[in-house]
């Protein structure tokens, strides 16, 4: 008898312990759902949309990753990445709704976001200037310049205001060091520069490593101008805004991922660029890699006010017809949505997360 007491003890033990774990477990998996409410529900259809970059470039590694490891189908969207050469075409097509994303530099954007063209910032992982500035093999200083041409890619455009401030920097008026526009992409600049139709140009990694290793001179790097800079970033339309809320929300928490997933998987975010650059030289990645991942990477993703109220004025200063107050180029909303939710303590954990003031 006694026993068999013993045994009905320990069943109702077991029982207990079952009991408790399975309890537990609840109280475990509401604060799991409520700190990742954006992922896709089961059996839902993926939503197609559009995502545009204005240029092929290392900046963009976020982007490459997320859409080569299907960090973008969890949160139940199917994004179709498209180039469009060029900001202004890139936020055209955006005021269009041909495309619903544009993945950008916002301080090439910002311009023609002033003029009153449909868009905003919604997300801005990278907030320093990655630029570099590297001359032919005569030049060895920035004395070298005078009399010499940088190539941008038009006249107004990001590269030549970066250009501009740099020459300004060495005391050079466009004059004495002019700027001579010349098109195309970063690496097409970089072929003008190499056949001496330019001297020199402004550009990001991993083309500073190429340069080096062709035995051009890096002059400068731009971060020492400390301008208030934000560059890759995320777009949407206002109808996006107004009509699918939600799946901005959705996207933007997909990004945040991939800042995330980006920091923890060097290898495969190498690899994106890679495949996206068609860059090879394992220099040339980490370099890329060491910037965009880490260097001036803003894990809260929130769009610098500051610094798009001083962009705003540039633009201003530069000519430009600005129609819009610096607060009507963003929305915030979304990043901080993701603190509030516990979304990015969740992907976190006990790393810090939040930009310092």
């Amino acid at each position: 008898m006694q026993a068999a007491r013993d045994l009905n003890k320990l069943g109702l033990s077991r029982m207990m312990i079952g009991i408790l774990a399975f309890l537990f477990s609840l109280f475990l998996s509401p604060v799991r759902s409520h700190a990742n409410p954006y992922l896709a529900r089961a059996g839902e259809r993926p939503l197609s949309l559009r995502i545009a970059t204005c240029a092929v470039s290392g900046g963009f590694v976020h982007l490459y990753t997320a859409l080569d490891n299907g960090l973008f189908d969890k949160y139940g969207l199917k994004l179709e990445h498209i180039y469009i050469r060029g900001s202004g075409p890139a936020l055209a097509a955006l005021s269009a709704d041909e495309i619903q994303f544009v993945y950008c530099a916002a301080d090439g954007t910002i311009p023609g976001l002033a003029t009153g063209i449909d868009g905003k910032l919604v997300a801005s992982p990278l907030v320093k200037l990655p630029y570099v500035l590297v001359a032919r093999k005569e030049i060895k200083r920035p004395e070298d310049l005078k009399g010499k041409s940088i190539g941008v890619t038009r006249p107004g455009d990001l590269s030549a205001r970066l250009s501009r401030a740099v020459i300004r920097k060495f005391g050079f008026t466009t004059d004495e060091v002019t700027m001579r526009p010349i098109g195309g992409s970063q690496g097409e600049r970089y072929q003008a520069m190499a056949s001496n139709v330019v001297q020199a140009i402004v550009i990001t990694p991993p083309l500073d490593v190429r340069a080096k290793n062709d035995g051009f001179n890096v002059l400068y790097r731009l971060v020492e101008l400390d301008l208030p800079f934000i560059y890759s970033s995320l777009h949407t339309n206002y109808k996006m805004l107004r009509d699918r809320p939600a799946i901005v929300q959705r996207a933007v928490a997909a990004f945040a991922e991939a800042v995330h997933f980006v920091e923890k998987n060097p290898d495969k975010a190498k690899a994106a660029i890679s495949r996206a650059m068609r860059v090879k030289d394992e220099e040339a990645l980490q370099s890329s890699y060491n910037v965009y991942a880490k260097e001036i990477v803003d894990r809260s993703m929130l769009v610098p006010g500051k610094a798009v109220t001083e962009a705003v004025e540039l633009a201003r200063e530069s000519g430009t017809s600005v129609r819009k107050t610096a607060e009507e180029f963003y929305d915030n909303s979304f990043a901080i949505n993701l603190e509030r939710s516990g979304f990015l303590k969740e992907l976190w954990g006990s790393e810090v997360y939040k930009r310092a003031p």
